[in-house]
């Protein structure tokens, strides 16, 4: 049975699962594995497609020392010890750029390309090509597709991509992109099947993790996102402030003589929830402290999020539904309570035990906006952009600039 790998690389972790394609192009999950500790700590783990685990092994700090070490080592388990031989990987990609609109298939100048959106998403750009080159060297004829987290977006209206400067920084690239995007894009193909009754009208979608954004959808096509040129944007996260006026950063460099590498570690590492908190930028640990820091951090976090959430239906001109989704939107219902009351004004009314049980509908009967939780696979989608490549490889690869 041919597979498909799917591969989500980071700065100390590459996780990956395995799809086995089914008859009409249908895909089943076999198994999902995380290689964590890269270059500390390595151990990978994974487990099968009902839980059950398939490997914990711990490894030498040697042994694993890099993104392409750890792709090698999970590698060879999955060819000598489970006779899996993918026959094609697909990647999460972060930035695509203004040329990518949809996922294409890799090749050398296509990774250069991408190399150059590095600055732009310095946390992910690296690492989500690391494997990629690991891959093109040792097994050059094996078919790569990458997936872009910005994909998604890119049919926003010219008013929502501009930044108010001079167009010829548009048109090198400085834009507003948004991220999340395959998050977002499986959960637009998801809402007709689990929320009909609003799935082609104006919905909010809060993609609330570690990282967190949010994306307005008409009729599942994005047209907003809290998001822009990187993923620093919009909402705070565990690490990154969200938005913040471009003179704290001039004061950064000017007052405080930050370099500017300086400043970018700072702003991606040490802000957010844990620059807000001091103690975590894990939402758990928040939630479970006694520190006034860390209920300071929710409450901006909340506060945050019920700004933007007006933002975007503003963007819409009005609003039919609310979907929460990710790590922290899927499991949180404290977090979901309070958004929610933040949220009475435009109609949301929350049912106290549907919340509680993590139902997939969490308003009341008589809401006049309907909440919805929706569970979120990138990896899902991954697999499905690589399967739809590998079948019509005569497909241009997509580097479409839309004229404004």
């Amino acid at each position: 049975m041919d597979t498909i790998l799917v591969v989500n690389a980071g700065s100390s972790s590459v996780k990956f699962q395995i799809f086995a394609v089914e008859g009409e192009g249908r895909l089943q999950r076999q198994l999902k594995g995380q290689m964590d500790g890269i270059g500390s700590r390595p151990r990978m783990r994974a487990s099968g497609s009902d839980g059950a685990p398939l490997a914990d092994r711990a490894y030498p700090i040697e042994a694993v020392v890099d993104v392409p070490a750890a792709m090698a080592v999970a590698g060879s388990w999955l060819r000598d010890e489970l006779n899996i031989n993918p026959v094609a990987v697909g990647h999460r990609v972060v930035h695509g750029g203004p040329d990518h609109a949809s996922p294409v298939l890799i090749d050398p100048a296509i990774v250069s390309r991408l190399e150059r959106y590095a600055p732009l998403a310095p946390l992910h750009q690296p690492h989500n090509l690391a494997p990629i080159k690991s891959l093109l060297a040792n097994f050059p004829t094996m078919p790569q597709v990458a997936c872009f987290d910005t994909a998604f977006h890119r049919d926003h209206d010219p008013l929502a991509d501009h930044y108010a400067i001079p167009h010829q920084l548009y048109a090198e690239g400085v834009r507003r992109y948004g991220f999340h995007g395959l998050s977002y894009e499986y959960v637009a193909k998801r809402l007709p099947q689990v929320a009909p009754e609003v799935a082609a009208g104006r919905v909010i979608v809060a993609h609330l993790g570690s990282g967190a954004s949010m994306c307005a959808m008409r009729a599942g096509r994005s047209v907003e996102s809290t998001m822009g040129f990187t993923a620093l944007d919009g909402l705070a996260m565990g690490t990154r402030p969200g938005q913040i006026d471009p003179g704290v950063v001039l004061y950064l460099l000017t007052e405080k003589g930050m370099s500017a590498p300086k400043v970018q570690d700072f702003l991606y590492r040490d802000c957010g929830l844990k620059g807000l908190s001091g103690v975590s930028n894990d939402m758990r640990e928040l939630e479970a402290s006694a520190d006034p820091h860390a209920a300071f951090a929710i409450d901006y976090f909340v506060y945050r999020i019920g700004l933007n959430a007006g933002m975007l239906a503003a963007a819409m001109a009005g609003l039919d539904g609310f979907v929460f989704t990710a790590g922290i939107g899927e499991n949180s219902n404290s977090i979901r309570a309070r958004i929610c009351e933040r949220l009475a004004w435009l109609g949301i009314m929350i049912d106290p035990v549907e919340n509680a049980r993590h139902a997939t509908r969490i308003s009341r009967s008589d809401s006049r906006i309907p909440v919805y939780v929706m569970p979120t696979d990138e990896e899902l989608m991954i697999a499905r952009h690589t399967l739809t490549l590998l079948t019509n490889q005569s497909s241009p690869n997509s580097r479409r600039e839309r004229m404004s």
